[in-house]
């Protein structure tokens, strides 16, 4: 009988650590665990979770045992946390070690859309350029306004870049952070009026849902460019797409969409957008960091130390 069930798509690397260190079960999805017996869902302890499939109230009652649930990835907004903590379930996440690869991506995302850099390879591969010559001029984007809607971890890591960008450093937060004189704003509306670039490293879950409205990227106005490596409720996404096609705003980078990876296929018809597939965190050394901090706060359950990272 196990003490630990593993959730999720994990690489190799990861199996095999997990196997070494845990002797688990491995499931696909949370709803999987209907389909265990009743003595193995009973011996559950723990569970190593990785993914966007709901893990809530009804999942955790077939387990009453079950004292952690170790998330993969800083985001945990398919957690029921609520529920976890009423039941006695430590919720635990992978903070801090995917900072820089995220931060990264927005400002790559910021870049390619403004310097269209994925029109641009086009062009060149497509023999356009010895055919018609140089690519159309694009803008600017050292020097512009760039606006963090979240000035977390991440947000403060994208902000960090920006400024070396020589950029002129405007946030939301829920209050008044200390920062070398960047600018806060008390709403996402007054925000977004007052820059070029909106960049959106919110957390996830219902708290946040739509937070950047409609009239949020109506204020941004026709030379604005979202970029969101955040979740994909997090926007209006009907509103957005909206004002790409109609030319509210200039663009915008994305890696996080509604319904991944079945995503509106409208976005695809969109030049003005560049698509990425939900990679922020998507490199070799990261994803092993993430992996092994999820595996420390197993180890640190099991062992009766204090949680590396709780949520809850």
């Amino acid at each position: 009988m196990t003490a630990t069930i593993v959730i999720g798509d994990y690489s190799d690397t990861d199996l095999a650590a997990m196997k070494a260190d845990f002797s688990p079960v491995f499931l696909d999805a949370p709803a999987d665990l209907a389909g265990l017996d009743a003595e193995t869902r009973t011996g559950v302890t723990a569970v190593a979770f990785k993914g966007h499939r709901p893990f809530g109230a009804a999942e955790m009652d077939l387990t009453p045992k079950l004292r952690l649930i170790a998330n993969f990835g800083v985001g945990y907004d398919a957690i029921d946390v609520t529920a976890a903590s009423a039941r006695g379930i430590k919720v635990t996440n992978t903070p801090d070690v995917l900072n820089d690869d995220v931060a990264d991506l927005a400002v790559a995302l910021l870049i390619a859309q403004g310097r269209e850099m994925m029109q641009a390879s086009r062009w060149a591969r497509s023999g356009d350029w010895k055919a018609k010559g140089e690519y159309p001029l694009s803008r600017k984007i050292s020097g512009g306004r760039a606006g963090i809607v979240g000035l977390g971890r991440i947000g403060r890591e994208i902000a960090d870049r920006l400024a070396a960008f020589k950029m002129e450093i405007h946030y939301f937060a829920r209050s008044e952070k200390d920062t070398p004189g960047w600018t806060f704003h008390p709403d996402p509306v007054s925000l977004a009026r007052a820059v070029d670039y909106l960049i959106v490293a919110l957390v996830g879950g219902p708290a946040t849902e739509k937070f950047v409205s409609k009239q949020v990227i109506e204020a941004l106005g026709p030379g604005g460019i979202v970029v969101n490596i955040s979740r994909g409720t997090t926007i209006d996404e009907a509103a957005l797409i909206e004002a790409l096609e109609t030319g509210t705003i200039a663009g915008a980078g994305l890696d996080v969409f509604l319904n991944e990876p079945d995503i509106d296929p409208r976005f695809y018809d969109l030049a003005n957008v560049v698509i990425q597939p939900h990679q922020g965190s998507g490199t070799v050394e990261t994803r092993a960091a993430m992996g092994q901090l999820q595996r420390d706060n197993i180890a640190a359950f099991r062992a009766g130390r204090a949680l590396l990272t709780p949520v809850n």
